[in-house]
């Protein structure tokens, strides 16, 4: 009888985009197919940690919860480091996620994160979760840096945004992996823009003549905040590095959600992330069967 392969599940960064990874590994394991070990980059870490800790429940629990106040109510600002300190999202994470070390869960787990002075890439194998989770989601100029054994870490999305490297490293036959950030630049966003309706009513003689001479002229586009422009740019570089590692390590199955408009700091909107994770599944599910069970 052939050996069954060992599956591996690499969940990718891409901030709230990341709540995709609840609704994928739901639809995943709705067809029978349950990860062996679980690795993961940034928001892809903390998802990865509570699968990996048996407590996924309770994030989406928490995640479906999750109101845009309640959001700001967790954002600790500061200007040492980052914008945000993160002490309060992580004490509420810590509850879900608990006092554990990564070797008591129930399934190996990694997670990557960035060495801010060399750019070296940096396992997290060993060690409390929570650090490992915060560390890997450290987004450089949002939230200060982690010191870990003396050494500042941020986030893992800079130098491997989809862990497929660390899931081989660690034993897997076939990775499944999933990468969030599709579709967040270039022409797929463009398309699915939403459509802002003309204002009516406006009868005005003003009214009437930018109706006439604006027709068909598009409005002029406000220049984005530091905020918008910092975020686009980190956009830029995990998109440019997770095209170029999966090129040379290339993943047995890519999902890729799709969420365009999806900012990154729309942590309220798990739901409509959820639903669209089960949905990149359910499309690539004739793929899975062929790769999973040929």
């Amino acid at each position: 009888m052939r050996k069954k392969p060992r599956i591996g599940l690499a969940l990718g960064s891409g901030s709230a985009r990341g709540w995709a990874h609840i609704g994928a590994i739901r639809e995943l394991e709705r067809r029978g197919i349950k990860p062996d070990l679980v690795c993961g980059t940034s928001i892809g870490a903390l998802v990865g940690a509570a699968y990996a800790g048996g407590s996924l429940d309770a994030l989406e629990r928490l995640v479906l919860g999750l109101t845009r106040g309640g959001v700001l109510r967790m954002m600790d600002l500061t200007l040492k480091g980052g914008l945000m300190r993160g002490d309060r999202a992580y004490a509420v994470f810590s509850d879900i996620l608990g006092q554990r070390d990564i070797a008591e869960l129930a399934l190996p787990f990694g997670a990557v994160a960035t060495e801010l002075e060399s750019g070296r890439e940096v396992w997290l194998r060993e060690g409390s979760v929570l650090d490992a989770v915060r560390a890997s989601a450290a987004v450089p100029g949002l939230f200060t840096p982690v010191l870990r054994d003396g050494v500042l870490l941020v986030d893992g999305g800079l130098v491997n945004p989809i862990p497929v490297s660390m899931c081989r490293e660690l034993g897997a036959d076939l990775v499944i992996a999933i990468d969030v950030s599709w579709g967040k630049l270039g022409v797929y966003r463009e398309l699915h823009k939403p459509v802002r309706a003309p204002r009516a009513g406006d009868d005005s003689w003003l009214g009437r003549l930018r109706a006439r001479f604006g027709e068909g002229k598009p409005a002029p586009e406000r220049t984005p905040s530091m905020l918008q422009v910092f975020n686009t740019a980190l956009d830029i570089v995990e998109q440019r590095v997770a095209r170029s590692r999966l090129a040379g390590e290339p993943a047995d199955v890519l999902i890729a959600p799709l969420l365009p408009g999806f900012r990154g700091l729309e942590y309220h909107r798990g739901r409509e992330a959820i639903d669209e994770g089960r949905k990149a599944v359910e499309r690539m599910a004739p793929h899975l069967e062929q790769v999973i069970r040929p």
